[in-house]
């Protein structure tokens, strides 16, 4: 049980204290589902940056720049790969021809080491299940619906998905696990987690519990 969770600010409205308001709120909120490490992925000076740590995420201290336009964050709880062991925690970092993204993941994948064998998938130091995503994408050799497709469609587990590009796009992939995301029309505002519960306990540490929204339904085997 891991929590996803970030914004996406379409209407580029938010100041930096605004978007770090939101995300340490957001941050400390997902430690419901877990504390032994916490991290994020944004776009910033024109390169894919991401910034990971053991322990809760309220401890991380997360600072978003202005420019980044995009957060995608992760608070874990280990199933498999000790935390204490930075590689082994989300996001994870991957690379196609052309394109550099960020990979988190709630759930939890039963088949990854049958996948390494089968697919004849690289050796690899991360131990954590969730990485055999990002090795799945990359075989593939291609950042596209139809890569992010053969990915779910291989792994065997309970998941959600997210992925962010270096030009800003982020992916949602819909497994069977729990996924919130709304849609603030004023700002034009995108914010998720992975429960309605945590997303609107953070929303009400901040301005925007105040504000209208609306829930952008996303089913089971959609990919967004």
């Amino acid at each position: 049980m891991c929590c996803l969770f970030g914004f996406i600010d379409c209407g580029r409205t938010l100041s930096a204290r605004r978007k770090t308001m939101l995300i340490q709120a957001l941050a400390a909120e997902s430690e419901a589902r877990g504390t032994d490490a916490a991290g994020i992925a944004y776009n910033s000076s024109g390169r894919l940056r991401l910034y990971k740590r053991p322990g809760p995420a309220r401890k991380c201290g997360f600072r978003i720049p202005d420019d980044a336009r995009v957060v995608m964050g992760h608070s874990r709880m280990t199933t498999q790969g000790k935390a204490k062991y930075n590689k082994n925690n989300h996001p994870f970092s991957g690379k196609v021809p052309g394109t550099r993204f960020a990979l988190a993941h709630n759930g939890v994948l039963y088949n990854d080491h049958i996948l390494r064998a089968e697919k004849h998938l690289p050796h690899t130091g991360i131990q954590t299940d969730s990485y055999v995503a990002v090795q799945l994408i990359e075989q593939q050799r291609a950042l596209t619906p139809d890569s992010l497709k053969y990915m779910a469609e291989s792994v065997e587990g309970s998941f959600v998905f997210t992925v962010l590009d270096d030009r800003d796009t982020l992916t949602f992939v819909k497994g069977d696990n729990p996924l919130c995301l709304l849609h603030f029309p004023g700002p034009d505002l995108y914010v998720y987690a992975s429960t309605e519960e945590i997303l609107r306990k953070a929303l009400n540490r901040t301005w925007l519990g105040r504000m209208f929204s609306t829930e952008v339904v996303v089913d089971g085997g959609d990919i967004l």
